[in-house]
């Protein structure tokens, strides 16, 4: 039967928004004319409360984005998989034009004027939705290694390109998001050991470049040169000691004073935590977890439309992975990668396509409910528990998430 949007869903992403606008705020209220400089670089000339405004014009732009993508059907969404993909990595290979633009010693954006476009951004969605087609196949399967092989070679085609910019950041959480998705579709766990294993030697010789290498080592001990490689961390790690437990109070945060660089991008929950303490920061935490729940619950009401179910699991992969990277560059877990805060951090190319994420995400929670049958009436995804079903009826293997208690003991 046919229900309304998921009301709760939109709840959370509108306290997330309100809580970006105002971190936005708050960490642009004081700014350094090398900031401006930077921005100008990229063609975006922004005054001291051009900030608030350029987000607030892309909260209303992102809004629009989302409504087209609450309405337009998935069986249209579902055909446009290949040229979505096509699409993205043609947005891509114009970094490399005279369209792209290079900032910080990386060529990741292209100009649309009046502002600019990162292509990253929406390789990831695109991504999602090649995944959530090709996984939802009749003929995929996942001990095949002709169905593992065909994803793997389209990721590696865009890790290719990320590198080349490079943004190790985005070519992560693709690699993640991507590996995700096909244990969730059911690809056989020694394919994915595999690519792991093949993985090794590239991240090796990739952090082995003298600017990766002292990330890394920044990382692993950022006081050993804290006005040098670890500066940011630890200036991260002052914003978020500084805050305790409620907070040194909402704009009175000292460290966004020009010492902690990438405040109102990468770094802005460390402002969070200074400003609003440990309690704020674990709220807003706890809305990226009541988000991403939502989004598994809606995929799990949505498996009569394997597409969509598939679709909502990687929406709701892709922006969980990109927060839990982001609280984890920030608190010293991982080494500094630049990777947005989405909803929150500054920056319009993450805000429009993480919001176009959410609308196709209540496009799912509206379709029907309820599960598909096979003949008698079987519901499918539990037809692998009866041995008398699979004994007459052919059914392929269901992915992981469709599996319960007790399918390796019937299972032939």
């Amino acid at each position: 039967m046919k229900q309304s949007y998921d009301k709760w869903l939109l709840l959370i992403l509108l306290l997330l928004i309100l809580v970006g606008l105002t971190a936005v705020y708050s960490s642009t209220s004081v700014i350094s004319p090398d900031l401006l400089e930077k921005y100008r670089k990229k063609g975006v000339a922004l005054s001291q409360f051009g900030f608030i405004k350029k987000q607030l014009f892309t909260v209303l732009l992102g809004i629009a984005v989302l409504f087209a993508a609450y309405k337009v059907p998935l069986e249209t969404l579902r055909r446009m998989a290949i040229p979505l993909l096509l699409l993205s990595l043609v947005c891509l290979g114009l970094v490399f034009t005279p369209l792209g633009i290079t900032a910080g010693g990386a060529r990741r954006w292209i100009r649309i004027w009046p502002s600019t476009f990162q292509p990253s951004e929406l390789v990831k969605l695109s991504m999602v939705v090649f995944l959530a087609w090709y996984t939802s196949l009749p003929g995929f399967r996942g001990e095949s290694l002709k169905s593992f092989a065909l994803p793997i070679a389209v990721m590696g085609g865009f890790q290719v390109v990320f590198l080349k910019q490079p943004d190790f950041g985005a070519a992560m959480s693709l690699a993640l998001l991507t590996v995700a998705m096909l244990y969730l579709a059911g690809i056989h766990w020694k394919y994915l050991l595999s690519l792991g294993a093949l993985g090794i030697p590239v991240v090796i010789k990739l952090i082995s470049e003298p600017y990766r290498w002292k990330r890394v080592v920044a990382f692993l001990d950022p006081w050993k040169d804290a006005q040098g490689s670890g500066f940011q961390l630890v200036q991260s790690f002052i914003a978020l000691g500084s805050g305790g437990l409620t907070g040194v109070g909402l704009g009175e945060g000292k460290q966004k004073l020009f010492f902690l660089p990438e405040v109102h991008t990468d770094f802005i929950f460390s402002m969070i935590g200074e400003e609003l303490g440990f309690v704020g920061a674990v709220l807003v935490a706890l809305l990226f977890c009541s988000l991403f729940l939502k989004g598994i619950q809606i995929a799990r009401r949505a498996e009569a439309s394997p597409f969509s179910c598939n679709l909502a699991y990687g929406v709701s992969l892709m922006i969980a992975i990109q927060a839990i990277m982001n609280f984890a560059v920030v608190t010293g877990m991982v080494p500094t990668k630049g990777l947005p805060l989405p909803f929150i951090s500054y920056g319009g190319s993450s805000m429009i396509v993480n919001m176009m994420a959410v609308g196709l995400l209540l496009n799912v929670s509206k379709g029907k409910k309820g599960v598909e049958t096979l003949p008698g009436g079987v519901p499918k995804r539990q037809a692998h528990l009866s041995r008398d079903v699979r004994d007459t009826v052919s059914i392929p293997r269901p992915p992981r998430w469709q599996r319960g208690y007790g399918y390796s003991r019937y299972r032939k």
